[in-house]
């Protein structure tokens, strides 16, 4: 039962949500106006660690200084022409985009959720103009426990109730397996209507859930094997927050439809990105995908930006050496309510043991009261996943707040 006791200032903005807004998200009562780095501020000038990080959209910290003059730059020159006609800034990041991650081909997007949509359809497109899928029988196999949005076909492909009950009809030609299993995989492959099979690399909604060590190259391998395009979701796994540039780089795999989003523009406007090779992305026509704002100067600019950034400042690897802190010093904490703690790089999580159900809910209770912002995910699973230029002092001070709000679940 939430019993924080909020400010006037708090209780009126909260209200105006709850008399204005849709319901359909529970949020930690905190009410924020300011962000820089690793930080946020609450209206009340109460300052806290972001250990979200906007679901990874900030891996490159809240505000950073170079994305927000690349954002104010192009903001006074040109924001928007729509897809009707060119601009000076489309093909320069088409270019920086494809040459960094080593595809052909970038098709822009927005939001994340717009990007698995763009992926599904060039799968289908590819699988009747090449494979020689017959029309309308093509399916894309998803792993259970996916979440990639709350769209009509992402729901399709969902195993959560709360994202996909009194919503129906649903997607046709959407199968699943489960997740961490190249046995089932391999089964499902056996259908040759099968056209991709769209995956995220480690489970972020789920509660970060790592796949065993080899299961993304069986992956690729069964992918080659049976001619099926490999679909990368590394929306939230991508762009350094697990310790390398992409989270199939742990393995040396490379996805045949890479879908990139959140820390693409470091959490200052929506920009998603697929990226593939001609002979999947030319089976694409002018009229037959697009979006007003896809490809707009002021997401190409910021994007750039973005990229740059997380290699300037190495963002990679502190990643990989502050989640490897985070996670040991974790376990020196060897709290009876934790009975997990996993993830990769910056992208981690613990389970909760309690006789109380809401104790997930409570201990974020007692960690925004002391300072530092997280948020429970099916129940039971509180996701860590801090910008990626948080120093080890901080993690140290941040693993002391939470040994310190464990204790109220006692």
């Amino acid at each position: 039962m939430d019993t924080t006791v909020l400010s006037p200032k708090a209780a009126a903005y909260l209200q105006l949500e709850e008399q204005y807004g849709a319901h359909n998200y529970h949020p930690l009562p905190v009410v924020l106006e300011k962000g820089e780095g690793v930080f946020l501020w609450d209206v009340d000038g109460k300052r806290y660690y972001d250990f979200l990080s906007g679901y990874s959209a900030v891996n490159q910290g809240h505000c950073h200084p170079a994305i927000i003059a690349s954002l104010i730059d192009q903001a006074t020159k040109l924001t928007l022409t729509s897809r009707a006609f060119h601009n000076n800034l489309l093909g320069e990041y088409e270019q920086f985009i494809t040459r960094y991650f080593g595809y052909d081909k970038v098709l822009p997007m927005n939001t994340g959720v717009e990007g698995g949509e763009t992926a599904i359809k060039l799968a289908r497109r590819w699988a009747y103009v090449k494979k020689g899928v017959p029309e309308n029988k093509a399916k894309v196999i998803f792993a259970e426990g996916n979440f990639w949005g709350r769209t009509l076909a992402a729901i399709s492909a969902s195993t959560d109730p709360s994202s996909y009950k009194d919503f129906g009809p649903f997607m046709p030609g959407f199968d699943l397996v489960p997740y961490n299993n190249t046995v089932a995989l391999e089964k499902a492959f056996q259908d040759p209507n099968v056209c991709a099979f769209m995956v995220e690399p480690i489970q972020g909604e789920a509660g970060v859930v790592v796949p065993d060590e080899g299961y993304l190259q069986k992956v690729r391998e069964l992918c080659t094997k049976y001619n099926v395009l490999f679909i990368a979701d590394e929306i939230q796994t991508g762009l350094a927050r697990t310790g390398k540039m992409l989270a199939c780089d742990h393995e040396n795999v490379r996805p045949d439809i890479l879908i990139l989003g959140k820390a693409l523009s470091g959490g200052v406007l929506p920009v998603s990105a697929v990226l593939a090779d001609d002979f999947i992305m030319l089976n694409i026509q002018p009229g037959e995908h697009g979006s007003t704002y896809g490809g707009n100067p002021l997401a190409c600019a910021v994007a750039i930006t973005a990229l740059t950034v997380l290699k300037e400042e190495k963002m990679t690897e502190n990643a990989a050496a502050m989640g490897e802190l985070l996670r040991s010093e974790l376990a020196k904490l060897q709290s009876p309510f934790i009975t997990t703690i996993r993830g990769k790089g910056l992208l981690n999580a613990i389970v909760i043991k309690h006789d109380n159900p809401d104790a997930s809910w409570d201990l974020c209770l007692a960690l925004k009261d002391r300072g530092l912002l997280a948020k429970p995910t099916h129940g039971d699973k509180i996701r860590f996943a801090p910008p990626l230029l948080i120093t080890k002092e901080q993690i140290l001070e941040c693993v002391q707040i939470i040994g310190d709000a464990l204790k109220t679940l006692a």
